[in-house]
């Protein structure tokens, strides 16, 4: 019988992942993984490796030689090392597609609140001050231009879904033609000059070796003053430090955070006691029927490996099969 390594995840039970392994006569050992050690002491002959958060580095595929495939409950995989997987052969898959809709409403959600200072509004009702301008100046958002860094498929929904709000979409994405730009959306040649064009920037890029701080002092002070910034993307995208500053001196006029480089919000960080930042606990892939979809796709992975030996939505391609 095949045994596979649940290695973390926060759901209040598993029912879901039992519904799709056991018809397929498979055991699941679970565990609650942070480290590399922990994967490795839980995943011994096991055949692959599903998991949330946990750790998949040279070291865990190098100790677990049964392991030969590595499936991702999310569409980013950046707690797996894809290069060593590829080198020792192990697939790598995930969930690319399952809360599309859900990201892009939010980040429009966050940007919107932003511009309309909603947030800032309920404050100062819950305070006792009833006034339309108790907030500050709120600028027509149809006369704002979107900016979005990353035109994937939550950029292009995040595109379709906001053009009716603001005025122009403009993306960068150096990875995309221009045919794969939809007609609504401008190109700009570079991120300076998305920064530079851009009233409300939305990031939708993975996080990758060429994206981690990305969006640094250089990005934010080519802004103009009062741009807003909306991040449901991957926080290490983003130098927080940076980012304070940029509002402090006021070229981020208002901040829209679901994702940080360390989650949860450490206490006594800059952006909790922030008037214009709002945050979210990396909460804009949910709606209950997406984290449904994200699950089973990411267990549906394993048992088409174990059945074709390759998996349904491919990140790494493999020459692992199970051996029985």
């Amino acid at each position: 019988m095949p045994r596979i390594l649940y290695a973390d995840n926060d759901y209040p039970d598993i029912a879901l992942e039992r519904a799709i392994f056991d018809p397929a006569g498979v055991e699941i050992v679970t565990a609650q993984c942070k480290t590399e050690d922990e994967v490795i002491a839980h995943g011994r002959d096991c055949c692959a490796i599903l998991l949330q958060y946990a750790p998949i580095t040279a070291k865990v595929i190098a100790a677990l030689p049964a392991v030969g495939i590595v499936s991702r409950i999310g569409a980013g995989f950046d707690t797996v090392d894809t290069e060593a997987c590829a080198t020792a052969g192990v697939w790598v898959a995930n969930s690319p597609d399952y809360g599309v809709g859900e990201v892009a409403t939010h980040a429009l959600a966050l940007a919107l609140a932003s511009i309309r200072n909603v947030v800032a509004y309920d404050r100062d009702v819950r305070a006792g001050t009833w006034h339309f301008e108790s907030s500050g100046a709120i600028p027509r958002a149809s006369s704002l231009t979107l900016g979005i860094v990353g035109l994937g498929r939550i950029g292009k929904r995040m595109a379709h879904i906001a053009r009716n709000a603001f005025a122009r979409v403009v993306a960068y994405d150096p990875y995309l033609i221009d045919g794969d730009f939809p007609a609504y959306v401008e190109r700009v040649p570079s991120l300076a000059d998305l920064a530079r064009t851009a009233d409300v920037v939305s990031v939708h890029t993975p996080l990758t070796r060429e994206t981690r701080g990305m969006l640094d002092a250089a990005f934010f002070g080519a802004m103009k003053p009062g741009t807003y910034f909306v991040n449901t993307a991957r926080g290490a995208i983003v130098n927080i430090p940076d980012l304070v500053a940029a509002l402090h001196a006021g070229s981020v006029r208002a901040a829209g955070l679901d994702v940080l480089p360390e989650e949860p919000v450490p206490p006594g960080s800059p952006l909790l006691a922030h008037p214009r930042v709002i945050l979210t606990p990396h909460a804009a892939f949910y709606s209950v029927e997406a984290e449904k979809e994200l699950r089973r796709k990411a267990a549906r992975n394993i048992v088409t490996w174990l059945a074709t030996g390759r998996p349904d939505y491919v990140v790494t391609a493999g020459t692992r099969r199970y051996a029985g």
